[in-house]
Protein backbone atom coordinates (compact mmCIF):
# COMPACT_ATOMS: atom_id res chain seq x y z
CA UNK A 1 0.00 0.00 0.00
CA UNK A 2 0.98 3.54 -0.76
CA UNK A 3 2.62 5.95 1.81
CA UNK A 4 0.16 8.38 0.66
CA UNK A 5 -2.78 5.78 0.73
CA UNK A 6 -1.95 5.06 4.74
CA UNK A 7 -1.51 8.85 5.13
CA UNK A 8 -4.97 9.43 3.40
CA UNK A 9 -6.67 5.87 5.78
CA UNK A 10 -4.57 8.27 9.38
CA UNK A 11 -6.84 10.80 8.09
CA UNK A 12 -10.32 9.86 7.82
CA UNK A 13 -9.65 7.84 10.87
CA UNK A 14 -8.69 11.14 12.98
CA UNK A 15 -12.03 12.67 11.08
CA UNK A 16 -13.71 9.80 12.69
CA UNK A 17 -12.41 10.20 15.83
CA UNK A 18 -12.82 13.87 15.61
CA UNK A 19 -16.42 13.16 15.08
CA UNK A 20 -16.52 10.19 17.82
CA UNK A 21 -15.77 13.64 20.12
CA UNK A 22 -18.20 15.88 18.85
CA UNK A 23 -20.99 13.07 19.64
CA UNK A 24 -19.04 12.91 23.32
CA UNK A 25 -19.91 17.07 23.66
CA UNK A 26 -22.92 16.43 22.11
CA UNK A 27 -24.46 13.95 24.71
CA UNK A 28 -23.27 16.04 27.16
CA UNK A 29 -24.79 18.89 25.75
CA UNK A 30 -27.76 16.80 25.28
CA UNK A 31 -28.00 15.71 29.05
CA UNK A 32 -27.47 19.78 29.74
CA UNK A 33 -30.37 20.84 27.76
CA UNK A 34 -32.67 18.30 28.92
CA UNK A 35 -32.24 19.22 32.54
CA UNK A 36 -33.60 22.90 31.41
CA UNK A 37 -36.85 21.75 29.58
CA UNK A 38 -34.91 21.75 26.24
CA UNK A 39 -36.74 19.72 23.49
CA UNK A 40 -35.38 18.38 20.81
CA UNK A 41 -36.85 19.69 16.51
CA UNK A 42 -36.69 17.99 13.55
CA UNK A 43 -35.69 14.64 14.85
CA UNK A 44 -37.02 12.90 11.68
CA UNK A 45 -34.06 13.16 9.52
CA UNK A 46 -30.86 12.96 12.54
CA UNK A 47 -30.83 9.18 11.61
CA UNK A 48 -30.75 9.94 7.89
CA UNK A 49 -27.82 12.78 8.80
CA UNK A 50 -25.65 9.68 10.61
CA UNK A 51 -25.54 7.51 8.12
CA UNK A 52 -24.87 9.94 5.39
CA UNK A 53 -21.77 11.32 7.48
CA UNK A 54 -20.62 7.78 8.22
CA UNK A 55 -20.99 7.24 4.57
CA UNK A 56 -18.94 9.92 3.97
CA UNK A 57 -15.72 8.52 6.26
CA UNK A 58 -16.23 4.60 4.78
CA UNK A 59 -17.26 5.98 1.04
CA UNK A 60 -13.85 8.21 1.06
CA UNK A 61 -11.68 4.68 1.59
CA UNK A 62 -12.85 2.37 -0.16
CA UNK A 63 -13.02 4.30 -3.43
CA UNK A 64 -9.50 5.64 -2.93
CA UNK A 65 -8.37 1.43 -2.09
CA UNK A 66 -10.96 -0.18 -4.72
CA UNK A 67 -10.98 2.48 -7.18
CA UNK A 68 -6.88 3.05 -6.59
CA UNK A 69 -7.45 7.08 -6.83
CA UNK A 70 -4.21 9.12 -7.10
CA UNK A 71 -2.85 12.08 -5.20
CA UNK A 72 -2.64 14.59 -7.19
CA UNK A 73 -0.35 17.33 -5.33
CA UNK A 74 -2.23 20.54 -6.01
CA UNK A 75 -5.20 19.16 -4.80
CA UNK A 76 -4.62 17.21 -2.24
CA UNK A 77 -2.78 19.60 -0.21
CA UNK A 78 -5.15 22.21 -1.18
CA UNK A 79 -8.11 19.72 0.05
CA UNK A 80 -6.02 18.77 3.18
CA UNK A 81 -5.98 22.41 3.91
CA UNK A 82 -9.70 23.01 3.70
CA UNK A 83 -10.16 20.23 5.47
CA UNK A 84 -8.24 21.53 8.16
CA UNK A 85 -9.92 25.02 8.02
CA UNK A 86 -13.51 23.08 8.18
CA UNK A 87 -12.20 21.27 11.50
CA UNK A 88 -11.24 24.52 12.81
CA UNK A 89 -14.36 26.42 12.24
CA UNK A 90 -16.08 23.56 13.63
CA UNK A 91 -14.71 23.72 16.88
CA UNK A 92 -14.47 27.22 16.81
CA UNK A 93 -18.88 26.71 16.27
CA UNK A 94 -19.09 24.54 19.33
CA UNK A 95 -16.82 26.59 21.48
CA UNK A 96 -19.20 29.74 20.83
CA UNK A 97 -22.45 27.87 21.29
CA UNK A 98 -21.07 26.40 24.30
CA UNK A 99 -23.72 24.09 26.38
CA UNK A 100 -26.39 24.79 23.01
CA UNK A 101 -24.28 23.29 20.66
CA UNK A 102 -25.54 20.16 19.46
CA UNK A 103 -25.62 17.44 16.87
CA UNK A 104 -29.09 17.54 17.11
CA UNK A 105 -31.49 21.03 16.78
CA UNK A 106 -32.46 21.59 20.32
CA UNK A 107 -34.41 24.00 21.86
CA UNK A 108 -33.88 25.39 25.47
CA UNK A 109 -36.43 27.55 26.74
CA UNK A 110 -35.67 30.71 27.64
CA UNK A 111 -32.03 30.60 26.23
CA UNK A 112 -30.83 33.60 24.29
CA UNK A 113 -29.62 33.09 20.52
CA UNK A 114 -25.71 33.37 20.12
CA UNK A 115 -24.75 35.93 17.70
CA UNK A 116 -20.61 35.97 18.99
CA UNK A 117 -18.11 34.30 16.66
CA UNK A 118 -18.72 33.21 13.31
CA UNK A 119 -22.55 33.48 14.04
CA UNK A 120 -21.86 37.18 13.62
CA UNK A 121 -21.18 36.70 9.65
CA UNK A 122 -23.08 33.45 9.01
CA UNK A 123 -26.74 32.12 10.16
CA UNK A 124 -25.06 28.54 10.15
CA UNK A 125 -21.40 28.36 10.13
CA UNK A 126 -21.11 24.85 11.20
CA UNK A 127 -22.89 23.84 7.71
CA UNK A 128 -20.14 25.63 5.82
CA UNK A 129 -17.45 23.30 7.79
CA UNK A 130 -19.65 20.64 7.26
CA UNK A 131 -20.02 21.42 3.38
CA UNK A 132 -16.29 22.18 2.43
CA UNK A 133 -15.43 18.82 4.49
CA UNK A 134 -17.56 16.91 2.48
CA UNK A 135 -16.23 17.69 -0.84
CA UNK A 136 -12.56 18.44 0.31
CA UNK A 137 -12.30 15.46 3.08
CA UNK A 138 -12.84 12.70 -0.21
CA UNK A 139 -11.09 15.24 -2.79
CA UNK A 140 -7.40 14.49 -0.39
CA UNK A 141 -6.83 11.69 -2.42
CA UNK A 142 -9.32 12.47 -5.48
CA UNK A 143 -12.00 10.38 -4.65
CA UNK A 144 -14.44 12.48 -6.69
CA UNK A 145 -17.41 10.64 -7.07
CA UNK A 146 -17.78 10.21 -3.10
CA UNK A 147 -17.41 13.98 -2.78
CA UNK A 148 -20.25 14.37 -5.38
CA UNK A 149 -22.33 11.59 -4.03
CA UNK A 150 -22.21 13.06 -0.97
CA UNK A 151 -22.43 16.93 -1.59
CA UNK A 152 -25.30 16.34 -4.04
CA UNK A 153 -27.19 14.03 -0.30
CA UNK A 154 -25.67 17.04 1.84
CA UNK A 155 -27.30 19.36 0.07
CA UNK A 156 -30.76 17.50 0.15
CA UNK A 157 -30.58 17.11 3.98
CA UNK A 158 -29.62 20.43 4.87
CA UNK A 159 -31.87 22.15 3.36
CA UNK A 160 -34.63 19.79 5.83
CA UNK A 161 -32.21 20.29 8.66
CA UNK A 162 -31.91 24.50 8.31
CA UNK A 163 -35.74 24.59 7.60
CA UNK A 164 -36.26 22.90 10.88
CA UNK A 165 -33.71 24.97 12.87
CA UNK A 166 -34.83 27.98 11.39
CA UNK A 167 -38.03 27.51 12.84
CA UNK A 168 -36.31 26.01 16.15
CA UNK A 169 -34.38 29.31 16.23
CA UNK A 170 -38.00 31.23 15.51
CA UNK A 171 -39.47 29.74 18.55
CA UNK A 172 -36.64 30.41 20.71
CA UNK A 173 -36.57 33.99 19.53
CA UNK A 174 -40.54 34.18 20.61
CA UNK A 175 -40.34 32.18 23.82
CA UNK A 176 -37.59 35.00 24.85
Amino acid sequence: MALTVVWFVVLVVAVGLERLCELVVSTRNLRWSRERSGFEAGAGHYPFMVVLHTGLLVGALIEVLLAHRQFHPLLGWTMFGLVLAGQALRWWCIRVLGHQWNTRIVVVPGAERVTGGPYRWLSHPNYVAVVVEGFALPLVRSAWITALVFTVLNAALLTVRIRAENLALRQLTAAA
